[in-house]
């Protein structure tokens, strides 16, 4: 879908609704933006229209994991940003811009995560028995960092096919890691359909009804083994995850740690809701559901003045001072893609891309692939620029994956990238809103 620039007299008359600033997009860039315009005085409506994509990560929350040549893990992210390219997000940020995201995030998630108190990269082992590298991860998987020298055994469901527990202790196995890991699968106590979803699992340990949290810790004591510490898919409780986790480390008389998972990710949903929860302390309005189709210009056509959301075939205005751009990349349709062209399909920004579509990928599967870095071209104060440098919209700027410049994917750096530009492109727009 192509951007659809409007004036007021192409479309039905509607009471605008105005805000200082409108951040369009959900996820941990969006909301960065929101809660940083926020601190400035101006006021702030979020749109997003799907649910945000932090259901679907892990919960680990990254800076730089692996550097862009594919070296690493990265013991000290700090240190690496400076040997980054000119055109990487963190190049135009700035470090210390990753360093004030990060105390915003800290502020934010309070107790659910950990790894402030270090510069250092955690190393932490995945639902597919890699090890990542990783800046913060949630309190409940603390006992499980691949530093800790104790031996460890990871448990599996039988009716969780996503998480193989041997197969992810082989794999860790072969990484080196400094200890002994074993894997079990083992039959959950309640059963469920075999497409149940992860919250089944989690829901059954909160209201332990049946005994489900003993029943499931004396199924997993004979298979201890002289380990010391128990890693479990993360699904340990909804709401009570703690509590759950606690009681099970009681009841086995080892520590017990949640592995992070792929989606759907209670982690990623604890972390959403932390953030939403911020959100609305911060006085952020918040409009879900629909999305945003379009926009309008003053006469001039270099400020946008109205962001046009679709209300079930209804183009509702909001107007407002400042936009921030943060719907994400390929993986979270910011940008999309036909055999023809890429393209940011609500303000027609410009996505640098070859004319031949072959050259948007590598032959090699885990090769250098052009459209992992495919995103707008910032200038330096995050406001997208068209294919001769211009700026494209004096007042719009982007934030998180809709930005270029960087494989998220490979350097591990998603999430730090959609906090730092977030802080920043929210705190600029709210800052020129408020003047």
């Amino acid at each position: 879908m192509a951007a659809r620039p409007r004036t007021a007299e192409t479309r039905e008359a509607t009471v605008p609704i105005s805000e200082d600033v409108v951040v369009v997009g959900g996820g941990i860039a969006g909301a960065s933006a929101a809660l940083s315009a926020a601190e400035t005085g101006a006021s702030v409506r979020l749109v997003t229209y799907k649910k945000s994509t932090m259901r679907f990560a892990s919960g680990l929350i990254d800076i730089l994991g692996y550097t862009p040549d594919g070296d690493g893990p990265v013991a000290d992210p700090y240190d690496a940003l400076g040997e980054l390219p000119d055109n990487h997000p963190y190049s135009i940020v700035g470090e210390d811009a990753v360093r004030e995201a990060f105390a915003m995030f800290d502020e934010v998630a309070g107790d659910l995560y950990l790894g402030g108190h270090t510069d250092t990269n955690a190393l932490l082992p995945t639902h597919g028995g890699t090890v990542k590298p990783t800046a913060r991860y949630p309190k409940t998987a603390r006992h499980g960092l691949a530093s800790d020298d104790r031996d460890m055994l990871l448990v599996g469901f039988e009716s969780l096919p996503d998480f193989d527990a041997p197969l992810a202790a082989d794999h860790m196995g072969a990484a080196g890691v400094p200890f002994d890991v074993d894997g079990v699968t083992v039959e959950f106590p309640e059963r469920f359909r075999a497409d149940a979803k992860v919250t089944r699992f989690a829901k059954a340990l909160d209201n332990d009804e049946k005994s489900v949290r003993r029943r499931l810790a004396k199924t997993v004591e004979s298979h201890l083994d002289g380990a010391e510490r128990v890693g479990f898919p993360a699904l340990l409780g909804d709401v009570k995850n703690e509590e759950v986790r606690e009681s099970l480390s009681e009841m086995l008389g080892v520590d017990v740690f949640e592995v992070p998972m792929g989606p759907p990710s209670l982690a990623g949903l604890r972390l959403e809701d932390a953030l939403f929860d911020a959100l609305d302390e911060a006085g952020v309005r918040i409009s879900a559901g629909n999305p945003a189709v379009g926009y309008e210009t003053d006469e001039s056509g270099e400020r946008i003045t109205t962001v046009l959301v679709d209300q079930k075939g209804r183009e509702t205005p909001y107007h407002a001072e400042q936009v921030v751009l943060a719907t994400g990349g390929l993986v979270g349709k910011g940008i999309e893609s036909s055999r023809e062209a890429v393209e940011e399909p609500i303000f027609g920004c410009h996505i640098p891309h070859s004319e031949d579509r072959y050259d948007w990928f590598d032959l090699d599967a885990f090769g250098d692939h052009p459209f992992a870095k495919f995103g707008v071209v910032p200038d330096d104060e995050l406001r997208p620029t068209d294919a001769e440098g211009n700026v494209e919209f004096a007042n719009l700027r982007a934030a998180g994956g809709i930005v270029g410049g960087a494989d998220f994917a490979a350097e591990k750096s998603g999430s730090g990238i959609s906090l730092a530009t977030g802080l920043v492109a929210g705190r600029n727009a709210g800052t020129e809103a408020t003047q």
